[in-house]
């Protein structure tokens, strides 16, 4: 395989990081490829929090009053330097969260996807008009910025979901403080010095439209409790989304929460097997399994099972398994030791369960030194049992059978996630039973299309566990304003609503 990864150093000089700015801290910050540091970043002191949301909202006051469209072009302008950096970008994903080079890129252009939709949408923040009961009176809504958004990210889309919230938190008229995960901050950085050349070219904006906070949860604890922060989004474990929704909630602000995701395809009698097995082989090994959309089970009907596995076996056993920057791999490591070390334990207690592991071990060999590199894992499992309906965030495939589609759609609901789903079919009865109020109960659900990945146009989250936030397209923007009812009396009465007379 030919090799065509630039060095870190030049990757991170290219997006306008000096070496100054990557040395002499104390997060240290290493590469899930081969273990290697890429840099010491210095933290953001807990002390500067306060100094920090007040920024973001003296640049509120000024924001919210630019006109939408004029926002908009600042976020277009952002989509040009996305496009100037994609390569750089892309490769920064791939040295800092393990990702093949096609997912890196990949990344970077759901990144500009957004910005495009976001520039549209900047001229559509629309309100209703309403009928009212009154005579000579009109009722409308109206949508206002709802100030400052805290923006909490994952290792697993360390730019990709910032983009979709700061998108459209800045067409919204809100500024927004991003603190990213621990373990992919270079990432954040880039896209700030990313941001800052589209504000140079942009003007006129004011200071603090997006801030960067470098660090532990802390941080994210000190934006929770913000009560000048009053929108926040966080994506993560729902261990952490318990954490911060509470603080949230107690302060009567705003959660957009993105969590955690167990997600199902059932395969029909019917289904075009090949078409199948291509799905589900991206599906639950892209991104080497640590995808919130990634396939945990396969619900398979009891005609097809042992031939889909059959397949599955042959397919996982070709798979290209190593460097994610080389040409031909399609899976590279996990993002660190405790990754690996969960993704055995879940097997061990499958097969404590009664289930048939192919798979799942540590590959050493043709990988570089240093990594977390597992072979994707089948289990074949005798019933959804604890163990199933746990996420483990690696590439494990847990396999049931059923009999009725019926069976398949309750084995489908009866997890404790409700992120995306899917169902492979020819039946036209089956593929509308599943889209319908009595299938499937997730957030997303596709038919004949895998659960992995989705398209900006439409609003991406899932409902229990997962946390009930949406982002990206349709209309997410909602999330980031708040809605205003106003009754314009052009009349020369004063009538009341519901026939109420009160004359003085």
């Amino acid at each position: 395989m030919k090799d065509n990864a630039m060095s870190h150093e030049t990757t991170l000089a290219n997006l306008g990081l000096s070496a100054a700015e990557l040395t002499g801290g104390t997060l240290k910050v290493t590469s899930p490829i081969d273990g290697r540091l890429l840099a010491e970043l210095p933290e953001t002191p807990a002390s500067d929090m306060p100094s920090i949301i007040a920024r973001a909202a003296s640049a509120f006051k000024a924001w919210r009053v630019v006109p939408a469209p004029r926002r908009g072009e600042l976020i277009r302008l952002l989509g040009e330097e996305l496009r100037a950096a994609k390569d750089d970008l892309g490769a920064l994903v791939s040295w800092e969260a393990g990702k093949i080079t096609s997912e890196g890129l990949g990344e970077v252009q759901e990144m500009i996807d957004i910005c495009d939709f976001a520039v549209g949408q900047s001229r559509q923040l629309y309100g209703l008009t309403i009928a009212s009961e009154r005579p000579g009176h009109r009722m409308m809504e109206t949508w206002h910025p709802a100030g400052p958004v805290g923006v909490i990210t994952a290792f697993n889309f360390p730019v990709a979901v910032w983009s979709w919230n700061t998108a459209l938190a800045l067409i919204c008229g809100d500024p927004v403080i991003w603190k990213p995960s621990e373990k992919t901050p270079l990432t954040a950085l880039a896209c700030q010095k990313i941001f800052e050349r589209a504000l140079a070219r942009f003007g006129d904006a004011p200071e603090g439209l997006n801030q960067v906070l470098i660090g532990g949860a802390d941080l994210g604890r000190a934006l929770a409790a913000s009560e000048e922060v009053p929108v926040i989004s966080a994506t993560g474990s729902t261990r952490m989304g318990r954490a911060v929704a509470p603080v949230v909630a107690e302060r009567f602000g705003k959660c957009i929460l993105e969590l955690c995701g167990n997600n199902a395809m059932i395969v029909g009698p019917s289904a075009d097997l090949e078409m199948a097995v291509r799905a589900i082989v991206f599906s639950a090994v892209g991104t080497a399994g640590q995808r919130c959309t990634s396939l945990r089970r396969l619900i398979a009907h009891t005609s097809v099972k042992d031939e889909l596995v059959a397949r599955l076996k042959k397919a996982y056993a070709g798979l290209p398994i190593g460097d994610p920057q080389a040409d031909g791999t399609l899976v590279g490591p996990l993002v660190d030791e405790d990754a690996g070390e969960a993704m055995t334990a879940a097997l061990e207690a499958a097969r404590a369960e009664g289930g048939t592991v192919h798979g799942g071990a540590r590959v050493t060999e043709g990988v570089p030194a240093g990594g977390v590199y597992m072979a994707p894992a089948i289990a074949v499992m005798p019933a959804q049992t604890g163990t199933v309906k746990t996420e483990t965030f690696a590439p494990i495939l847990y396999v049931l059978g059923y009999d009725s589609f019926e069976e398949a759609v309750a084995l489908q609901n009866d997890v404790p996630q409700g992120l995306s789903s899917c169902v492979f079919t020819l039946n036209m009865r089956e593929a509308e039973a599943f889209l319908s109020a009595a299938g499937s109960d997730c957030g997303i659900a596709n038919v004949n299309v895998g659960p992995s990945g989705a398209e900006i146009g439409g609003a991406f989250g899932g409902e229990k566990e997962t946390g009930g936030g949406r982002e990206s397209g349709s209309d997410a923007w909602k999330a980031y304003m708040r809605r205003q009812t106003n009754t314009v009396n052009y009349s020369a009465e004063l009538p009341l609503a519901q026939g109420v007379k009160f004359d003085i």
